[in-house]
């Protein structure tokens, strides 16, 4: 997934306009950059009429610091309005920029980012002399000089992250795998590191946070690459149409998102130490599809909803994380795009793209900020059906027609990802994004796996009887019966498909079958109790959940045997 934000980290100092047109200035001789003391890159990411928003990346070439200041002087009115990961403050046209506790240290060779927004009039011309700690620094042109991956990219961005890469194997997640009868034939998969609250980031309850997980990861790495794939997920009023994964901040509590969420997530991702590894973040799942699909006069409109519709905190907080996350060179961003069974309808498909777009260019991110997006996170719906298709009909009558299809125009992931891939382009994200599907939960093997299609006496038995996906309802989500594992994680499986990966980690549970008190900010939703008759987002079906399941995120044994058994592949 090329991205025009490969310059990024290189191709500076810069000078730029009013329109943010920028002009390469004198590079430096790449043969005497081991005598550089230091280097710093500094980009306007996204620019308006009267402000901008800049990323600094310092790189120190002399001995080892436990703190650190960056100093620079605008020509221009320039003036810092807020900035993150680092002290900002102006006096006049002087610039200076000083560590935060957390990320003083700056060892030989490493690197820090930081970043700022700032208003301006007339033109925004780029500062072209840095210091840090009084000892001017250098302008890292990109040219490879300073081992920053060579040629244009010296930040080392790949395409697709995931190609020629292994991908983290969470030691916490493998060891209850393992623990379980036949696990150990899947206790070696890679799956998603949920950051699902702030308590998270440090380690929750005893378990791994963030930074234990990124040293695991560079211990796994070897002399390989190696993916770490991380799910990005509080935001504000978090799943409005959901209670078991409701968050723990209220629907106005942006800020604190933003500072004890995002920032400290981001300051540990900055730092130098992981530079070597590939950061994959899932952004906020099941968040900006409900804007679409539960508001206004919709039947399935919830209030929760249409107050994170009105108080654009979905749309801040995402655009803030993927400006943040996407600001570090080594980080990829995949935003969440639902599913086929959500947003595959046309009153849902081109508005949720345009939606994306505006959140995606919000709170200072451009899409360049986007690596891909990924469908079906933590949900079932089937690769591919192979039993039917879009455009069968039964004695004249259209599959869109079936109770299961209800005019959806596509019937698995697999088509729905590759069509809204091109959906989303043609709005204005980068032609090179690449799509995740999350298999975990989505391969409907064992002895139910129809073998070929229904019987057509009806479009309805012709679907029902071929179709792999066997929930009562596509709109189901909740720990469903009879699921199994879907096809295992691997790199570039289709067109315009980077990975078929296991975000959703096979074992842990959607959400509790029934109340369960808890400090964890998790509701009770019925759609988890398989006594439930449903409500209109499911058409007032079944739920279809297996019964005694423990809080989301939980360990479930019964359903992880469930999916073993009915693995497809099979196991």
């Amino acid at each position: 997934m090329s991205r025009t934000k490969s310059a990024l980290l290189g191709a500076l100092v810069l000078l730029a306009g009013a329109s943010g047109t920028a002009v390469a200035a004198v590079p430096a001789d790449p043969a005497g950059i081991a005598a550089i003391p230091c280097t710093v890159d500094y980009k306007v990411q996204n620019q308006w009429d009267t402000g901008f928003t800049a990323a600094v990346t310092v790189t120190n070439n002399s001995a080892a610091k436990t703190s650190w200041a960056v100093k620079w002087a605008y020509a221009g009115n320039q003036k810092v309005t807020s900035g993150w990961n680092a002290k900002i403050s102006q006096s006049g046209t002087a610039v200076t920029a000083a560590n935060e506790t957390y990320n003083g240290t700056l060892v030989t060779g490493g690197s820090v980012s930081f970043g700022f927004n700032a208003s301006y009039s007339g033109t925004n011309a780029l500062p072209t002399s840095f210091t840090l700690d009084g000892v001017t620094c250098n302008v890292d042109d990109g040219s490879g000089g300073g081992g920053g991956g060579g040629g244009s990219d010296p930040s080392g961005r790949v395409d697709n992250p995931y190609a020629g890469a292994k991908v983290y194997v969470n030691p916490e997640w493998s060891a209850k795998a393992a623990a379980e009868t036949g696990g150990s034939r899947i206790s070696n998969q890679p799956t998603g590191v949920w950051l699902d609250r702030i308590a998270a980031i440090n380690g929750a309850s005893g378990s791994m946070g963030l930074r234990a997980h990124l040293d695991a990861a560079l211990a796994q790495k070897g002399s390989g690459e190696e993916v770490v794939q991380l799910v990005v997920y509080d935001l504000p009023g978090r799943d409005c149409a959901a209670l078991a994964s409701n968050g723990e901040l209220g629907p106005t509590e942006i800020d604190k998102y933003k500072t004890q969420f995002i920032d400290p997530i981001a300051a540990i991702l900055a730092d130098s130490k992981y530079a070597s590894l590939r950061i994959v973040t899932t952004i906020e799942i099941d968040s900006l599809p409900n804007l679409v699909t539960n508001t206004g006069s919709r039947a399935t409109a919830t209030p929760q909803c249409d107050t994170m519709l009105a108080n654009g905190n979905y749309v801040k907080g995402v655009g803030y994380a993927l400006a943040k996350l996407g600001a570090i060179p080594n980080v990829y961003n995949y935003l969440d795009a639902g599913h086929h069974g959500w947003i595959g309808w046309d009153d849902n498909f081109a508005p949720s793209a345009t939606l994306f777009k505006q959140a995606a260019t919000s709170e200072g991110a451009t899409v360049d900020d986007v690596a891909g997006f990924i469908t079906n996170t933590a949900n079932y719906s089937a690769l591919k059906e192979n039993n039917f298709t879009i455009n069968d009909t039964v004695n004249g009558t259209s599959v869109r027609q079936s109770k299961w299809v209800d005019w959806n125009r596509y019937v698995d992931e697999l088509s729905f990802a590759q069509a809204f891939r091109n959906q989303l382009v043609s709005v204005g994200f980068n032609s090179g994004i690449g799509m995740l599907v999350d298999t975990s939960r989505n391969g409907w093997g064992g002895t139910a796996r129809p073998t070929g299609p229904g019987a057509t006496t009806s479009v309805d038995t012709y679907v029902d009887g071929g179709r792999y996906d066997r929930r009562i309802h596509v709109g189901n989500w909740c720990n469903q019966a009879g699921a199994g594992l879907g096809e295992r994680p691997q790199a570039s499986p289709a067109t315009g498909i980077d990975a078929y990966v296991w975000m959703k980690p096979p074992g842990e549970s959607d959400g509790s079958s029934s109340a369960i008190a808890n400090d964890e900010g998790k509701g009770f939703d019925r759609m988890c109790d398989p006594t439930y008759t449903g409500n209109p987002r499911n058409n007032n079906s079944m739920s279809g959940a297996l019964p005694n399941a423990p809080l989301s995120g939980h360990w479930f044994s019964a359903q992880f045997q469930q999916l073993m058994t009915n693995a497809y592949p099979p196991l």
